[in-house]
């Protein structure tokens, strides 16, 4: 399977954001990639406008056009936006469009280092894995890729590879954490972690408060024996990788973990 990460920084307008999505899938899909991983907050930035505002439900206009971009360049795009809630909140999702279709709400919502996502964000409740050309792959968001139980439940429930996407926060140590926890899950479930995060706004002469979860940038690709087989900079960038996919059944024959588990 050939993926690209397609490392962005949004902007408050979700139209311009749109055209970074076409720009970068196009580039991707020149390279022969056949999905297209965008960030978290694909949408909207975090710390812009108030979610509630920019948000729309999954058959409306702004997912209407990143299938239009899918179908064009003959690819499947998964990215970050926000659909209306149930109680006045919104909540964070995950838009697969494409050659497959589905959506992810996320679960554990980033309420940490003095940052409460869950004041604008209902959490979602259920894990998501969709198949794209026999291969099982499961979603996760940002703050996710803390609880290891989700994704030993997205490998219990087929998938190989899992995409993680991300907007995540600065701080000291962040970009660490986020290295070393891709990693970590990438183990665990013994799966490809592709981890698809927004690029450092800095990068882009945009200064963020620190804290602020508007990205790092270090986007990568793990094996499911943990090598990092790729990791990027801070800066924006699209990078297209293959997945040998046989490699995860070879991996949990030589370390079943999943099959090991007493819990």
């Amino acid at each position: 399977m050939r993926i690209a990460i397609a490392q962005i920084v949004s902007t408050e307008d979700p139209a311009g954001n749109l055209a970074q999505v076409e720009e970068q899938t196009a580039r991707a899909a020149d390279a022969g990639a056949e999905v297209v991983v965008f960030p978290e907050a694909t949408m909207c930035r975090f710390d812009g406008p108030p979610l509630s505002g920019v948000a729309e439900p999954l058959d409306g206009p702004w997912a209407g056009e990143v299938r239009a971009i899918a179908a064009q360049h003959g690819v499947t795009v998964v990215a970050g936006m926000f659909t209306p809630g149930d109680d006045g909140r919104v909540r964070n999702t995950l838009l697969v469009a494409g050659a497959a279709e589905a959506a992810y709400d996320k679960i554990h919502l980033f309420d940490a280092f003095g940052y409460r996502e869950s004041a604008s964000v209902e959490p979602g409740a259920a894990p998501a894995v969709f198949t794209l050309d026999g291969v099982g792959i499961g979603l996760a968001t940002c703050y996710d890729v803390r609880f290891p139980g989700l994704f030993t439940a997205l490998a219990d429930a087929g998938a190989q590879v899992v995409i993680v996407c991300a907007s995540w926060g600065s701080g000291p140590g962040k970009r660490e954490q986020w290295e070393l926890l891709t990693r970590a899950r990438a183990l665990d479930a013994t799966v490809f972690v592709v981890a698809s995060g927004q690029a450092d706004p800095r990068t882009i002469g945009r200064d963020d408060p620190v804290g602020s979860p508007t990205g790092v940038g270090a986007s990568g690709v793990i094996a499911p024996d943990g090598v990092e087989i790729a990791r990027l900079g801070a800066a924006p960038e699209t990078r297209v990788l293959d997945l040998d996919v046989a490699r995860v059944a070879e991996v949990r024959e030589r370390l079943p973990v999943l099959r090991n588990r007493r819990i």
